[in-house]
């Protein structure tokens, strides 16, 4: 898993130093937005990995920092070349444009998407899940669970965070956009992510279809289907709700 960790370090601020640049875009450009979000990105690596050192199951590695400023000089690189084709008059300005509601908030809810998308990349993560939040300050517990026990809590979870991005989807695109088709395409992209990380790190790439999978794959889709139907304040009472429950779980 050395080489998985140390890629993953490297593609997790990628999309961070894109961004960077892309969010100073047009304010800065050139080496100068280049700088600056290197030296962001290079700060706030620092900070959590120094944060780390209170956590006792994590250990802080300066190899992480080295993988972390790596990926982040990457991404600010291909965002210097592509934020002034990208924002201004490329495909993804057009299609922004076109299926999504305008402002700043949703263009959030769009990055958000995306790094829903990227964290799928962690094969030791329930299908459409995000971690176990209770890694991060308890040692790991040897507790014996019978095989019905977490394919329940695997679809539950699955469901629950499937529902969640798709009502998130549903409520920033625009007006005509076709939402239903749009949660079927985010879920398939989801699906392929998740089939090349567990390809890259393990002998199976379809190893994660497990009986909990399934279920909450199905379940969550036609919850997905129905609940963008609902009005949107509705939509993101739910999202709310799902998303502590799929924390809790």
């Amino acid at each position: 898993m050395a080489r998985f960790d140390i890629a993953a370090n490297v593609l997790g601020y990628v999309p961070f130093g894109l961004l960077g640049v892309a969010a100073l875009h047009p304010r800065l450009r050139g080496a100068a937005a280049f700088g600056v979000s290197l030296l962001v990105a290079a700060a706030l690596c620092i900070l959590l990995e120094a944060a780390q050192s209170y956590l006792p199951t994590r250990i802080a590695s300066n190899l992480d920092v080295v993988a972390n400023i790596a990926g982040a000089a990457i991404g600010a690189a291909a965002g210097v070349r592509l934020a002034p084709w990208l924002l201004e008059h490329g495909p993804y300005h057009r299609w922004r444009a076109a299926a999504f509601l305008p402002g700043t908030a949703v263009d959030a809810g769009l990055v958000l998407l995306a790094l829903w998308l990227f964290i799928q990349l962690n094969p030791v993560t329930l299908l459409f899940g995000a971690g176990d939040l209770l890694d991060l300050v308890l040692a790991p517990t040897v507790g014996v669970r019978g095989p019905t026990y977490f394919a329940s809590i695997e679809a539950l979870t699955a469901a629950a965070n499937l529902v969640v991005v798709s009502l998130m989807l549903a409520s920033i695109a625009a007006p005509g956009y076709p939402v239903r088709a749009g949660i079927v395409a985010l879920a398939a992209a989801a699906l392929v992510v998740k089939s090349v990380a567990f390809a890259a790190t393990r002998d199976d790439a379809f190893v994660w279809v497990t009986r909990g999978a399934q279920e909450g794959l199905l379940a969550g889709l036609a919850l997905s289907l129905l609940a963008v139907a609902l009005p949107r304040t509705a939509r993101l009472v739910l999202a709310a709700m799902l998303i502590m429950a799929a924390t809790v779980l």
